[in-house]
């Protein structure tokens, strides 16, 4: 890596270039790690604002009430490698909207 190529990581790390191209600030609501060894870890037509802030996505417990795409393969394991909810834009409150549902379920010993 040139002198010049690090000084320009360093100066934007935790940033990450938007759609507008743009430095998008990693956020609360927006997390990207271009430097994961599976990023991105979904088949998406364009990786450019992909969010990594739920790489395990929380609703999988809720089985078919995630609101994802998902299937269930043939052992009966629920499969969400198609499923890209939680990296596109609004998947952030898509999760939130559900949290509530999962601590409803661990309240009930649903889990």
């Amino acid at each position: 890596m040139t002198a010049a190529a690090d000084r320009k990581r360093t100066h934007n790390a935790g940033r990450q270039p938007g759609k507008d191209g743009n430095m998008k600030e990693n956020s609360a609501r927006h997390f990207s790690n271009r430097s994961c060894q599976y990023f991105p870890c979904h088949k998406v037509e364009d990786a450019e604002d992909f969010n990594c802030l739920f790489c395990y996505c929380p609703l999988y417990a809720l089985g078919e009430r995630c609101g994802g795409n998902f299937r269930y393969n043939g052992k009966g394991i629920k499969d969400c490698s198609g499923c890209d909810v939680p990296h596109r834009e609004g998947g952030y409150e898509h999760v939130m909207a559900h949290i509530r549902d999962i601590t409803e379920q661990v309240r009930r010993k649903e889990v």
